[in-house]
């Protein structure tokens, strides 16, 4: 745990002090564990990038190598994996095969300052402060990065502000979804503040005992899925498309339970008598953005535009356990034109969310799946944008991110990294209050963005900015 190397300071506001690479406190098996389409399709998009915003710890120094030994912790037993490596495998056809292989050489922490910055610079505003983008490891770095430069799967900076610390995580995409990414968060938490035993790590949040590697082995159509899945490339960077990222501005709007009430409320009375099935408030809350973001854009009536949302397989795929490891979500997408939505309005427009949801079909994943083998395709988040008429939301208001207290106070806010920062990417977490609220971090162009935060019918529905 220790291959400590210190950086001389700069003067930007953030400055890192030390990077380490931390290995968990016991050794496994090396063990090969073979990506599925729905890990393999995310090789080339942007680590998951998300962290807290923390209170200041009362207690003098020791926070930061204390934190080191319990993010080595966290990567035993469940999450060993991801203190691994991904390896390409050349064969004589001229394919390849990526892997995730245990090795245990860990997963990186680093230490960063940044005595200029307060915890009021990064909540006060509903715009989020590019000092934020600084507060993250390993930006810019697509999934295929790590095997071709040898990078690790998962990468912590810890910041100590003036008066508070910002903890950003980043991780590999194509090892594991927004799932995997806040269990491993919470379980480090957990164990920080002093919830776990060595020999018993399997009983932080997940009421079970630790899983082996072995059992890891990723979740296929059928016994007769090829594994490993052979791409038709001779090297992984032609796998690879880089592409011009969009000048974009990002703001944070956090929306109570009442007020999400009320957007449920209406958009269920406008499609009374219409609907079989009841929009819920995240439906509600998506279908107001994406009016609200479409009326900021100015775009023509007849120009189409589309929302894209992660829809997660566990759960609803036989054979997935809610405790899986790894990527099980696919892509659900609706598409209208501006002047559709607009003149239909809210119930209308979360109405169509609703359906996306309520299509996803089992049977026909299964055959995606099976043709992504024989046919491989990959996501780019370039395409995603659509000219600047679409809008995607990954995360899920679902995932705990207040209740992790690493001893010393919960959150006081979450914000994400710069990681596939798109025209139209809207992350959704839930709020501060908890209790039903839920915050958005909203990626648009920024005149578009400028006359977002101007519309009233908008504001009026947000409670707070962080």
């Amino acid at each position: 745990m220790v291959n400590e190397q210190r950086e001389a300071g700069a003067t930007r506001p953030v400055r890192i002090v030390s990077r380490r690479m931390v290995q968990p406190p016991s050794e496994e098996a090396v063990v090969d564990i073979h990506l599925k389409p729905w890990d393999l399709r995310l090789i080339t998009i942007d680590y998951i990038q998300k962290g807290i915003l923390l209170p200041k710890p009362l207690a003098g120094g020791g926070i930061v190598d204390t934190l080191a030994f319990s993010f080595a912790r966290a990567l035993a037993g469940r999450f060993y994996p991801l203190a691994g490596r991904l390896t390409v495998e050349h064969h004589a056809d001229e394919t390849i095969a990526v892997l995730l292989r245990c090795t245990g050489d860990g997963a990186e922490f680093v230490h960063a300052v940044a005595p200029d910055v307060t915890v009021e610079d990064i909540v006060a505003s509903v715009f989020t402060p590019s000092v934020v983008r600084d507060f993250y490891p390993l930006n810019h770095v697509v999934g295929a990065d790590a095997a071709i430069k040898s990078l690790p799967m998962l990468s912590a900076q810890v910041t100590e502000l003036d008066d508070g610390i910002f903890i950003g995580l980043s991780m590999n995409h194509c090892v594991g979804d927004g799932t995997t990414f806040w269990e491993f968060f919470n379980t480090w938490s957990e164990i920080s503040r002093g919830g776990a035993k060595n020999d018993d790590l399997g009983e932080i949040s997940f009421n079970s005992k630790p899983t082996p590697v072995p059992a890891l082995q990723k979740w296929f159509v059928d016994d007769a899925s090829p594994v490993p899945i052979r791409l038709p490339f001779s090297k992984l960077q032609h796998v690879l498309r880089r592409f011009e990222r969009p000048t974009v501005k990002e703001c944070f709007f956090t929306f109570s339970a009442a007020s999400l009430r009320k957007l449920k409320a209406r958009a269920n009375n406008e499609m009374a008598g219409t609907a079989t099935a009841t929009i819920s408030s995240l439906q509600a809350l998506l279908a107001h953005v994406w009016l609200a973001v479409s009326r900021a854009r100015r775009l023509p009536p007849q120009h189409e535009t589309s929302y894209s949302m992660f829809i997660g397989c566990r759960g609803r795929v036989k054979g997935i356990p809610q405790g899986y490891l790894g990527n099980a979500v696919v892509f659900g997408k609706t598409s209208s034109t501006i002047g559709e939505i607009l003149s239909k309005g809210l119930g209308w427009t979360a109405w169509q969310l609703n359906r996306s949801v309520a299509s996803f079909d089992e049977t026909t994943m299964k055959e995606w799946l099976d043709r992504w083998i024989r046919e491989p395709d990959f996501e780019y988040m370039g395409n995603l944008s659509s000219g600047g008429a679409a809008l995607m939301t990954g995360s899920s208001p679902r995932f705990d991110v207040f209740g992790n207290d690493f001893r010393w106070g919960k959150p006081v806010a979450v914000r994400s990294g710069p990681g596939d920062k798109m025209d139209g990417k809207a992350t959704v977490f839930e709020g501060p209050q908890r209790g039903g609220s839920m915050s958005l971090e909203v990626c648009i162009a920024p005149e578009a963005l400028a006359r977002l935060v101007a519309d009233e019918e908008f504001m009026e529905t947000v409670s707070m900015p962080m």
